[in-house]
């Protein structure tokens, strides 16, 4: 199965769906966005279950076998192996974004690594940052989730030679907002309640003062606060 013949389909058979998982956990092996046993895959089979990867498994090197399946709460009820611990972070995007369909979840180095220094890939240095604007490698298909994060990576990669070379130039805001409004020609559409922050442009005018900073247990709170509203909104 190659990469080419994976044509987003929301009508894909389970079997089809499981080749593909083994098939894109391969390319992100290949590409070094995972080693060892990091990152995993999920897709959405329909309304109540899920398709991901197995826990400590190397998964560019799994076969459609291997995979479980779980429900949105997170039980497991098929599949002879253990589902990642990292699934809850799955779950709670099918819960909270029914138009998200797949998931990838990876540790590319150049992106990891701005991460780790505590830096954003937020600023509008690029177009592909705009038009597909986010950090999150989510879609209606794993295809598209992947080839997110492909740009992600090949963003950072990009800034950090920017900033070995001199000083980025980033877009003004005028450009940004022809790009935001571009976003439809490439089909792109932003995710119900909004598409997010925008991209700090070369003249938004950023202070130290206005940014603001959480912890970890903070997230976590303002998460399980936003998952327990949207419940109660259903």
């Amino acid at each position: 199965m190659t990469l080419d013949s994976l044509i987003p389909d929301a009508a894909k058979r389970e079997e089809g769906l499981r080749r593909e998982i083994c098939t894109i956990g391969r390319r992100m092996y290949e590409r070094g966005f995972i080693v060892a046993a990091e990152g995993n895959l999920s897709v959405r089979l329909d309304g109540r279950r899920i398709l991901t990867t197995p826990t400590c498994m190397n998964k560019g090197m799994l076969g459609p076998e291997d995979l479980v399946i779980t429900d949105l709460e997170g039980r497991q009820f098929g599949g002879g192996r253990k589902a990642s611990s990292e699934l809850a972070m799955h779950l709670l995007f099918y819960r909270m974004r029914p138009d998200v369909n797949a998931i990838c979840h990876a540790h590319p180095p150049t992106a990891t690594g701005f991460a780790a220094a505590g830096r954003g890939l937020d600023r509008a240095l690029l177009p592909e940052v705009v038009v597909g604007h986010g950090a999150v490698t989510c879609g209606p298909d794993l295809l598209t989730a992947f080839f997110r994060m492909e740009t992600i990576e090949h963003s950072a990669k990009i800034t950090l030679a920017a900033e070995i070379a001199g000083e980025p130039v980033l877009l003004s805001s005028r450009e940004v907002a022809k790009l935001m409004a571009a976003r439809a020609r490439y089909y792109v559409s932003s995710p119900p309640g909004g598409g997010g922050g925008l991209p700090l442009t070369s003249d938004s005018g950023e202070v130290a003062e206005d940014r603001v900073t959480l912890t970890r247990n903070e997230l976590d709170i303002l998460i399980e606060e936003a998952v327990r509203k949207d419940r109660a909104r259903k």
